[in-house]
């Protein structure tokens, strides 16, 4: 028998590798291991990978940095279970960080994310790749790709997963969708408000919060309104606000009851149920300044339905929101302005807060806050329109300073809202002296020179009711209000237009304002608005004519007519014809001009240029209507009107003279018809006479300084025809008879009856360049005008004798 041999092994296959287990300490060489097509490898580096990413921000960022995003999107489809799960947690993980949002958006990953949200895939999956959605949605565009890969539904459907990681997720992911009005839109089709309201019932506080806000943002639609009602959603929200456990939900509940408060049909749900009153009592005995505020925002936001406010006075929410004016939380103070100036568009609610509420509001007036002020001013802007008692109200808690203080303020709401206040206070002659003692002229100059259109209409339109009379007037044209207010006329915002038109036409009452006012252009630029059919309003139309009727002498030049209704007083002139858009010169500086060729320029005054201007009007205006008193003529027509039902030549009469209020040649007139009466001499009768030739003489525009005070030069003749009419002619009760023997008068003191085949005779021309060289000066006063053709006798025959 042959020795026995020892069997020998069989070698390995040559074409097997041989098992090896690495341990790598390196993030590198496992997002290398990324790229090996064996799944236990890949499972176990997607393994090592979520627990790095895990241990902070830093790893998400070496992970980017490594390359490791790119292969592990392609792990999310791979047909390995295990492989898929590991590489949906690691994206759960990192898309938290920003730059890889960025990456994950450029590569487009977001269709393979929601496919892991299918309902066979198991749990885990389903919490990262929604957690990788919550995570992604904080961006638009990335709400975008969800919304238009189809991301909706799946999410809404993993609101009633078992998981509640899986429900914290998906609803985080639908409030961020939701902040998209098409998102909303479809999310009312998907039939999503049923699964939202059921996670108001978690026992996780953060489902139920996340779960509110939702409702918050889609609650603004009104079909979602309807389907919260429908579905008891009402309810729960009410006992959440009665459960105090909840407290931390509470300002969320009422953000969303504010949306419902807003539909008529919930409103009376809430209101039959007692909801209503239980929300009222609850904001107002609430110690938690959130909660007061937004149950005020909720009670503004539903008084925007007139239906709504009705229901809110019989539920007294007036006493509710005045209780929180008082709150120490400015925010609350703020919101509950808000809802009385919502709740003043009722006649109840405003009648309430005229003795309560308006005080505490005039309080908060003087707030260090300025959001706090704007909010209190719009409140008692709302208050006091169209209602006096609500202005006297205000007035009475002394809230004209405090508002006249808010027009210096830098929020334009806050000064448009005081102006209103005052406006309507002002439409109370008592009130508006009260505001004009408060120096309010000076206060608008700011907002008049605003860059806000608001306030630039508020507060024209506040100038158009504190400046009604001469001496608000004259303090608005001091502290250079004319200025800015004749610029607001050039705005392209019609109201600012209409407003400034209105308080140009309020200002030109008067001729030295209207003066001033076609100084500085106003004119020209109503001339302008009123050319274009799309600009002009009744307003500008309205104060173009006030300051031509107020500036005679313009009018006149402009037109070459004046109305029965424009009254001539001193100091008008006849300056000729001009252009649309020529400027009229002062007649001062007509005055000071040497005599030339140019026609005669035709005065008419009947004051002596000795007389002293009054205190009021002590301005020193290079234009001449600074440098007069109130017009003689006007007074003679007053005066004149109380004659006429006197007898002629009557004690009356006479005493009536001296009272014209004139110390002009007309009062030496007077007195020298009383000394003849009494049976003085022929010699006191001279010593009159040459006392008023005296007076005829004008002082020489050349001499004296151009810049010291001047008044127009005197014309006693002019004086001596304004008593004989008022005298004679005015009495006359037939008006055909008193115009003929008026006509008469003035054509004899024009020089008289002059055929026509001899007018080359007449000689006026001449006459008029005698006494412009004799006056040294174009200005010719009418009543030294012994020779005139027809309209030196028109003007002569116009004033208001």
């Amino acid at each position: 028998m042959g020795k026995k041999i020892k069997k020998e092994a069989e070698p390995p296959p040559k074409d097997v590798f041989d098992p090896l287990t690495i341990e790598s300490k390196k993030a590198a060489t496992v997002v290398l291991m990324l790229n090996s097509p064996e799944e236990e490898i890949l499972a176990k580096a997607c393994e090592a990978i979520y627990r790095f990413a895990l241990k902070g921000e830093e790893n998400k960022a070496t992970l980017l940095e490594l390359g490791a995003v790119e292969p592990l999107t392609k792990l999310l489809t791979h047909e390995d279970k295990i492989v898929r799960r590991n590489a949906t947690m690691i994206f759960g993980i990192l898309a938290s960080n920003n730059d890889v949002k960025k990456l994950l958006r450029e590569l487009d990953v977001m269709h393979s994310v929601i496919a892991q949200l299918a309902p066979e895939e198991e749990v885990v999956i389903h919490e990262f790749a929604s957690l990788c959605l919550a995570n992604m949605s904080a961006e638009y565009t990335s709400k975008v790709q969800i919304f238009e890969h189809g991301g909706l539904e799946p999410l809404i459907r993993l609101l009633s997963s078992p998981d509640p990681d899986v429900k914290k997720n998906s609803i985080e992911c639908i409030y961020n969708l939701v902040q998209d009005f098409q998102c909303r839109a479809t999310l009312h089709e998907l039939n999503a408000i049923p699964p939202i309201l059921d996670l108001l019932k978690s026992e996780y506080p953060i489902i139920q919060l996340l779960a509110l806000k939702t409702l918050g943002v889609v609650t603004y639609d009104k079909e979602s309104r309807t389907m919260l009602r429908e579905n008891q959603g009402v309810d729960q929200l009410i006992k959440i606000l009665e459960t105090k456990e909840w407290n931390d939900l509470h300002v969320e509940a009422l953000s969303v009851v504010a949306n419902c408060l807003e539909d008529m049909d919930t409103m009376v749900l809430i209101q039959q149920t007692g909801g209503l009153k239980k929300l009222l009592s609850f904001a107002e005995n609430s110690t938690i300044p959130d909660i007061q505020k937004n149950a005020a925002k909720a009670i503004s936001k539903a008084a925007s339905d007139s239906e709504n406010r009705k229901l809110f006075h019989e539920q007294e929410v007036e006493k509710c929101l005045v209780a929180l004016l008082g709150s120490e939380s400015d925010g609350t103070k703020i919101a509950a302005s808000q809802a009385i100036s919502a709740m003043s568009e009722n006649a109840g609610s405003k009648e309430f807060f005229n003795n309560q509420g308006i005080p505490q509001l005039i309080q908060l007036l003087k707030s260090d806050n300025e959001e706090v002020r704007e909010a209190a001013a719009l409140a008692l802007a709302n208050l006091t329109t169209c209602n006096p008692a609500n202005a006297n109200a205000a007035a009475e808690a002394d809230g004209i300073e405090p508002l006249i203080n808010i027009l210096s303020s830098k929020r334009d709401g806050a000064v448009a809202n005081a102006a209103t206040v005052l406006t309507n206070m002002a439409m109370q002659e008592p009130l508006r002296v009260n505001i004009q003692s408060h120096d309010i002229m000076h206060a608008l100059i700011g907002p008049l020179h605003s860059a806000n259109t608001v306030v630039q209409s508020k507060a024209a339109l506040t100038v158009a009711a504190t400046a009604c009379d001469a001496e608000a007037q004259t303090e608005l044209r001091n502290a250079g209000g004319l200025e800015p207010l004749v610029e607001l006329l050039r705005s392209k915002n019609d109201e600012v237009r209409k407003n400034a038109s209105w308080a140009v036409m309020v200002c030109a009452n008067e001729e030295l304002m209207a003066v001033e006012l076609c100084k500085l252009g106003a004119l020209d630029i109503l001339e302008e608005i009123n050319l274009s059919v799309s600009r002009k309003n009744k307003f500008s139309e309205a104060a173009h004519n006030k300051l031509l009727n107020n500036h005679l002498s313009l009018k006149y030049s402009q037109t070459g007519y004046l109305s029965s209704s424009n009254i001539i007083s001193d100091g008008f002139y006849d300056y000729g014809r001009i252009n649309p858009g020529t400027k009229l010169p002062p007649l001062k500086d007509l005055a000071f001009q040497e005599p030339s060729d140019l026609r005669a320029i035709l005065l008419v005054n009947s004051k002596s240029s000795e007389v002293s201007p009054p205190a009021s009007m002590e301005d020193k205006s290079s234009d001449v209507g600074y440098g007069r008193s109130i017009s003689s003529s006007s007074s003679l027509r007053r005066a004149s009107k109380e004659k006429t039902n006197a007898a002629f030549g009557s004690p009356t009469e006479e005493k009536s003279e001296p009272a014209s209020g004139r110390n002009t040649a007309l009062g030496k007139g007077t007195a020298k018809e009383k000394a003849s009466r009494k049976g003085r001499g022929k010699k006191e009768e001279e010593k009159v006479k040459e006392e008023e030739e005296v007076l005829a003489v004008p002082k020489l525009p050349g001499e004296g300084n151009y810049d010291k005070e001047w008044y127009p030069p005197a014309d006693s003749d002019f004086c001596v025809y304004v008593y004989e009419v008022t005298k004679s002619i005015l009495p006359i009760t037939n008006i055909k008879e008193q115009i003929e023997v008026l006509a008469k008068y003035v054509a004899e003191k024009m020089g008289g009856k002059i055929p026509k085949e001899k007018l080359h005779d007449f000689g006026w021309e001449l006459h008029i360049s005698e006494l412009k060289y004799q006056l040294k000066s174009n200005v010719v006063p009418i009543g030294q005008i012994k020779k005139g053709t027809f309209y030196h006798r028109a003007l002569l025959f116009k004033p208001p004798f």
